[in-house]
């Protein structure tokens, strides 16, 4: 369903040139959470984009769906994101004047999704995460948790068989960072997406079917869980 091979990308030019990736190949299967770590400045953030279709490589190839995408128009490119890419930011990015509801739906109204229907679908989205009942609140008035299972309604709302998440904890105290995990990895096991998340944090480790680590631009280890 996606994958990167023999990706490669740098930042500025000449002797201020930054290797951000360097001949990186991966694929993910769906029904899985794959963890990705390593230190700052490894490259974590520039796969992550890649992925999503955020980038472009320098060089390789990133295939959506089987589709390769390098080649693709931008506009071509933002129908594959909008069609199969949920994506969750670890700044929320969450509208503060409009509603939890409102801030879901909007991600329809994009794709031209409006009225009763679409605010039923983005109740529903919001349902999933446990937050139908705070649908009316403004972020103002959440917990950071809260935020972040908005953020990742608003990511569901389209039905996006690939979730992409960047360090969607790293701004959360403990208890909501565990039910962040615990929500993402329901959507891997019952709805059988394909889940990547980006973080330092260690506590993601016994949610995840994968671990993935860069250091330098470079896939350093690669391991299944046990």
């Amino acid at each position: 369903m996606l994958s990167v091979k023999d990706v490669g990308i740098e930042y500025g030019t000449g002797s201020a040139s930054v290797r951000a990736l360097d001949s990186v190949s991966l694929g993910f299967r769906p029904a899985s959470l794959t963890l990705v770590m390593g230190p700052s400045g490894s490259g974590k953030t520039t796969l992550l984009s890649l992925l999503g279709c955020l980038l472009t490589p320098d060089r390789g190839e990133v295939s959506v769906m089987n589709t390769p995408v390098r080649a693709l128009s931008e506009e071509a490119r933002g129908r594959i994101r909008r069609r199969y890419i949920g994506y969750v930011f670890q700044a929320f990015r969450l509208f503060h004047s409009l509603s939890a509801l409102e801030n879901v739906a909007i991600a329809l109204e994009i794709c031209g999704k409006r009225g009763k229907t679409a605010r039923k679908v983005a109740m529903d989205a919001l349902d999933a995460v446990g937050l139908a009942e705070r649908s009316r609140l403004k972020p103002g008035e959440l917990s950071g948790g809260e935020k972040q299972r908005v953020a990742i309604a608003r990511a569901l709302v389209n039905d996006p068989p690939i979730l992409l998440a960047d360090e969607p904890t790293a701004s959360l105290v403990s208890t909501s960072g565990l039910q962040i995990s615990q929500t993402l990895r329901k959507l891997a096991d019952e709805d059988k997406r394909l889940v990547v998340v980006v973080s330092h944090d260690p506590r993601w480790m016994p949610f995840s079917d994968r671990t993935i680590t860069l250091q330098d631009g470079r896939v350093l280890t690669d391991s299944e869980a046990l």
